[in-house]
């Protein structure tokens, strides 16, 4: 005779092991480090559910939580949380549990998106042209930047970016349509560039971005553009490590340049950079590559752009920065500045006077210049720049518009002298090419 077999079992699987020390002492409403719980939630063939954890605390209560983590700045802390909460509770052998699941992300950061929206993909087509054969050019190819609204209709980007251009296209975050874009200004030595959109449909709903007061030291910075390793939007950010006068790689000049620590890749030229407060505070356009240095990357300052952007809107066109045309040389040699008759350190020698700039006509070789607009100039070929700064002495030509007039302060053979002259920008005598 068979005996009936015993009922079988629902086996279900065991929590694991609380991960405080065992021999700790309990205290009634301690709190606990996290205790990997399976969701008691269960499914039919006795598995348990894996998508949910609990946090426990000792004593008579064990709780979900839910923390929402935002991000200050632009770009800041990926806008997650505080998004609808379904709560449940149920009792289990005296213990309270309150279940809370995030159903749909909030997305109130309307601002930081509007700020996003106003940066643009740019498409562009280049042709170089052949200085071996210059009957000829040479192979077409293809390259991707950012660049951001500034009103009027109008983007700003690098002039590297579109330079030597054959065709140039804009696509908007969120959309899959490409609009042609052409360029109206270019500045080679600022290496900026003014880009115009005559479809009103790319401008339905945009607005554009404002510029901010030049950073401070140590302030925080974010650079959104479309660099290399995606085709979406990217942040990155970082500090103000320097500001001063700078080369620009692309036109071979000595501008005022912001050094910050974000990552700028190949394709993040022409994106804009902000502060906290949302304000552009320049345009991205180069980086600083070697062994022995990492994390050197330049903005272009709000200075250069307005200027850029203001010579525009006063000649119709882009005329250039100007410059005094000389060649100059520090004095910090005592014996030097004796002998040219110098009484105090400071200063510049002038060393060359080119003839096609004005001031051929008021300086010559061996003057020294000590003072522009009346502010005082170092041996160094230093300025005071703020408060408790020094910057180079070509960013007080850099501020000045084609056709303005400066006053110069001059030692010539001992005497000092007050002269005047006009600032243009400077003429090369074997033009270069200018697309």
């Amino acid at each position: 005779m068979l005996l009936p077999l015993p009922p079988r079992r629902r086996l279900r699987a065991a929590p694991p092991a609380r991960l405080t020390p065992r021999h700790a002492p309990l205290r009634r409403g301690a709190l606990l480090p996290f205790v990997h719980r399976p969701c008691p939630r269960e499914t039919g063939r006795g598995a348990a559910c894996l998508t949910c954890w609990e946090l426990v605390w000792s004593g008579s209560q064990v709780e979900g939580a839910s923390k929402k983590r935002r991000g200050g700045g632009i770009g800041g802390g990926g806008g997650g949380g505080g998004g609808s909460l379904a709560s449940s509770t149920r009792k289990d052998k005296g213990l309270s549990i309150d279940f809370k699941e995030s159903q749909v992300a909030d997305f109130e950061d309307l601002e930081e998106d509007k700020f996003l929206n106003a940066v643009v993909k740019v498409y562009c087509t280049h042709i170089r042209p052949d200085y071996g054969l210059p009957w000829q050019k040479q192979r077409q190819h293809s390259s991707t930047g950012s660049a951001f609204m500034i009103g009027d209709n109008k983007l700003l980007t690098n002039a590297h970016c579109v330079e030597h251009d054959t065709q140039i296209k804009v696509k908007r975050r969120g959309d899959d349509k490409k609009y042609v874009a052409k360029v109206l200004a270019r500045g080679t030595e600022c290496d900026l560039a003014m880009l115009s959109v005559e479809n009103e449909e790319f401008w339905r709903g945009t607005e554009p971005l404002q510029l901010g007061r030049l950073p401070c030291l140590q302030d925080s910075v974010t650079v959104v553009g479309y660099p290399l390793g995606g085709d979406t939007i990217s942040v990155t950010k970082g500090v103000v490590s320097r500001i001063e006068v700078t080369p620009y790689a692309h036109g071979t000049s000595d501008l005022l340049g912001v050094q910050i620590d974000a990552a700028i890749n190949a394709g993040n030229s022409g994106g804009p950079a902000f502060n906290e407060q949302g304000e552009c505070i320049g345009v991205a356009f180069q980086v600083f590559r070697s062994d022995e240095a990492e994390n050197i990357g330049y903005v272009i300052p709000t200075t250069v752009v307005s200027h850029f952007l203001n010579d525009y809107r006063k000649n119709g066109k882009y005329t250039g920065f100007p410059c005094l045309g000389v060649l100059l040389q520090k004095l910090e040699n005592p014996a030097l500045r004796e002998s040219l008759k110098v009484p105090s350190s400071e200063g510049v020698l002038v060393r060359r006077v080119e003839p096609t700039a004005p001031a051929s006509s008021v300086l010559r070789k061996g003057d020294v210049i000590t003072s522009f607009d009346g502010v005082s100039v170092g041996c160094e070929g230093t300025v005071p720049f703020r408060s408790t700064e020094r910057i180079a002495f070509r960013y007080l030509t850099s501020q000045k518009y084609a056709g303005d007039v400066a006053q110069l302060g001059i030692i010539r053979e001992g005497n000092v002298m007050k002269v005047q002259t006009i600032l243009h920008p400077r003429k090369h005598l074997v033009r270069h090419y200018n697309p």
